[in-house]
């Protein structure tokens, strides 16, 4: 027991611990409530279309968590990560069209976009995907042993740094192109949409948007909490050291590629369930999420909260999310000069993130304080020759 609660109090202080439950709380229990609970002529009523964009800020606050566990952790820049998003989503994807049925526009027992293709049986992939448990597990383990495969090979390969970063960016947009086509059998330019049911409940009741949103936010702070457990374990301090010093950490006996293969395997993983519980609450998935520009974009998120911290990639992730809602609607011709303004300012003013601001306020504050206290006459005898 001795044991079990050190452990706790090397992730978090209490003061950190108590923080965390606060902020479960409210995603947990107060958000729902607030839309569920109280009178919608309620000020503090929540309506119903905030919903499921908070459930969508949650999943790209997971997949900036597990984007800072690779790079601001281990090092490795990838701009490659909306591939296991995407793979995710696509996975639940399959599961929800099988689900339509014969509700399709076509009443037919085949996916509208096949029928509309001229298709004449299903494929054989898409036959496991009429199980929950299976499309599940295969938005897991699908982009897990894709990023294993990836990973061993490069790494492997001793290829890092920038040239990594060029070579997961043509990975996702070779595989951007490939889903453009409409022969690999996953509805081409229009993706997978139109999806009518989960697990028997429809998608377009609001008590279902609240359990996927409440889903989506046990799972961030389930794999925040993982990847906190990791950082902060022996295993962490020595993917830092990758980080920083990898050729020492070769030196010591420590092979890297292991260590590198294991939190790269891990960050896709979480991208992988991040696209899955994504899926539903948006109602669509198709290539466009694997364009490049969105895994540059899920770099910037981790940028602009802080590398290195967990919690300041979350942050970011919500806030540059939470403007580009607001002004592609107010501005749309000027979201994209914003984001990168705003990529720009952070990089040169605030090089360690939003979240560093934050550490920086206290030692202000001390630094005012004895400022103000301080005898004047020390300033005079100071500045006598």
């Amino acid at each position: 027991m001795q044991a079990v609660r050190k452990r706790l109090f090397e992730i978090h202080s209490p003061l950190q611990w108590l923080a965390f439950a606060a902020i479960a709380v409210l995603l947990l229990v107060a958000v729902p409530a607030l839309n569920t609970s109280v009178a919608t002529d309620s000020a503090l009523h929540l309506p119903d279309y905030l919903v499921p964009l908070l459930g969508k800020f949650l999943c790209f606050m997971l997949v900036a968590i597990a984007m800072d566990l690779v790079w601001g952790y281990t090092g490795i820049l990838s701009l490659g990560h909306a591939v296991f998003f995407a793979t995710g989503g696509y996975a639940m994807g399959m599961y929800l069209m099988r689900s339509i049925g014969t509700q399709g526009v076509y009443r037919s027992e085949l996916p509208d976009f096949m029928v509309f293709l001229d298709w004449k049986e299903l494929p054989w992939f898409w036959r496991p995907f009429d199980d929950f448990g299976v499309a599940m597990a295969a938005a897991i383990l699908v982009p897990g042993i894709m990023a294993f495969v990836f990973g061993f090979l490069a790494f492997r390969s001793r290829i890092k740094g920038v040239y990594f970063s060029i070579i997961t960016q043509a990975m996702t947009y070779a595989l951007m192109l490939l889903m453009f086509r409409n022969n690999t059998g996953f509805g081409g330019n229009n993706g997978l949409t139109d999806f009518k049911t989960i697990l028997g409940w429809s998608l377009q009741d609001q008590a279902v948007k609240v359990n996927l949103y409440t889903a989506a936010a046990g799972a961030l702070l389930v794999g925040y909490l993982l990847c906190r457990y990791v950082v902060t374990s022996k295993l962490g301090r020595v993917l830092m050291a990758v980080r920083d010093q990898e050729s020492r950490v070769m030196f010591a006996g420590y092979d890297p590629v292991a260590f590198k293969l294991f939190a790269w395997t891990i960050s896709a993983m979480l991208c992988g369930l991040a696209g899955a519980l994504y899926v539903p609450q948006v109602g669509i998935i198709n290539p466009s999420e694997l364009a490049p520009a969105n895994s540059i974009e899920i770099a910037i998120w981790v940028a602009v909260g802080g590398r290195g911290t967990l919690v300041g990639a979350a942050v970011g992730a919500l806030l540059v999310n939470g403007f580009k809602s607001y002004l592609t609607a107010a501005y749309p011709d000027l979201w994209l000069f914003f984001l990168g303004g705003l990529f720009v300012l952070v990089t040169l003013l605030v090089p360690q993130g939003l979240l560093s601001l934050l550490g920086r306020l206290p030692r202000l504050v001390r630094r005012r304080g004895n400022h103000e206290t301080q005898d004047p006459s020390h300033e005079v005898a100071r500045e006598a020759p």
